[in-house]
């Protein structure tokens, strides 16, 4: 019995320090190896007011011309660098063709319309149904429409100018086969003016607004500055380049512009809204959880190498950093690297840039 008694005695005792032995287990992040990180001190970015960018110099308006229909160029009556007014004629097809193809069109018309006469007359006559007829004056109206198709046709085997303006290039020469829609001249009309159309980041494009006045100067001519101005502004990036088309159209001045002369063009940024000049920023990578402009980043805490969470107010961003407003001062270590799998307290030891990946866990 005695036996029996220490027995359970020794079992209790052992059962109450499994369980405070429980109880007084640390935490996982106190057990977990210091997940490795990278961090980027808070930063001062001055925010630019002015932007520069270099384009090449367009008319307005440019244009590829061509034939509606295919043939033989008979003459391509001007060259590039031609200076040329509304309605001159620029290019022409060799004639037979295209005569012979409205001469059989209209040979077509004129047969249909005998044809309808006659089946008029022998409808009076009870002779030709009415059916007959109505397919008779199908017949008719179908060469009709070929007639003028063929009209059409004709007077687009002429390219004349659109309205005064330049040919840039010459594509064709007499004698070559040209098929309809291939182009023949390249052509700019002068007339609604000059442009520059230059690409901005995102960065800046957000700050321009159409109407800002520019200053435009070339290398053609230098010492002058032309005045210029924002006439639109691209609605989506280039899908190569990443950046937005901006055209600015420039006033000669009474200087010879020609297609293609190198401009560079500086303007005005809007000031951002809730923005100070001295703006405080952080890589948009340290950014863990965002909701509008309520933001998560992580901030090394190097006293006791942990992790701290810590709640943002965002501002916009400007290509790969974004503005903070509020919860974080310039100089703190927010961590980059690694953020997306901390938790708050998280063991944590810091790796300079190039030694290693940090820790995903």
């Amino acid at each position: 019995m005695k036996r029996v008694w220490t027995g359970i005695v020794a079992t209790a005792v052992l059962v109450v320090g499994c369980g405070q032995e429980e109880r007084q287990a640390p935490p996982p992040e106190a057990t977990s190896p210091p997940a490795a990180v990278r961090t980027e001190p808070v930063a001062s970015a001055t925010m630019a007011h002015q932007t520069r960018a270099v384009g090449l110099l367009a008319p307005r308006d440019e244009v590829r011309l061509a034939f509606k229909v295919g043939g033989i160029v008979e003459r391509v009556h001007v060259d590039a660098g031609d200076t040329v007014r509304a309605g001159q004629l620029l290019a022409e097809l060799k004639g037979a063709e295209v005569d012979a193809a409205v001469a059989q069109a209209y040979e077509g018309a004129e047969k249909a319309r005998r044809d309808l006469e006659r089946g008029q007359r022998l409808r009076i006559d009870e002779v030709a149904t009415e059916e007959q007829v109505e397919n008779l004056t199908t017949a008719y109206n179908v060469a009709r429409a070929n007639l003028r198709t063929a009209r059409f046709n004709a007077q687009f085997a002429r390219i004349e100018a659109p309205a005064d303006g330049v040919v840039f290039e010459r594509l064709v020469e007499g004698g070559e086969l040209v098929q309809p829609g291939q182009p023949v001249v390249v052509f700019g009309a002068t007339g609604p003016g000059w442009v520059v159309r230059v690409g901005l980041a995102d960065r800046d494009a957000v700050r321009i607004e159409p109407g800002t006045n520019a200053d435009v100067t070339f290398d053609a001519y230098p010492g002058r500055v032309f005045p210029g101005k924002v006439t639109r502004i691209g609605a989506a990036a280039d899908r190569l380049t990443g950046t937005f088309e901006i055209e600015v159209e420039v006033l000669p001045d009474g200087a010879r512009f020609v297609r293609g002369l190198v401009a560079k063009v500086a303007m005005p940024l809007a000031q951002l809204p809730d923005v100070a000049d001295d703006a405080t920023v952080v890589p948009v990578s340290a950014l863990v959880e965002a909701d509008g402009p309520q933001a998560i980043v992580y901030v090394m805490d190097r006293q006791h190498n942990v992790a701290r969470r810590k709640a943002v107010t965002l501002g916009p961003i400007l290509g790969e950093q974004v503005v903070v407003t509020a919860g974080l001062v310039v100089g703190e270590p927010v961590i980059t690297d690694g953020a997306a799998w901390l938790t708050d307290g998280r063991a944590v030891r810091e790796v300079a840039a190039g030694h290693g990946d940090a820790d995903r866990g």
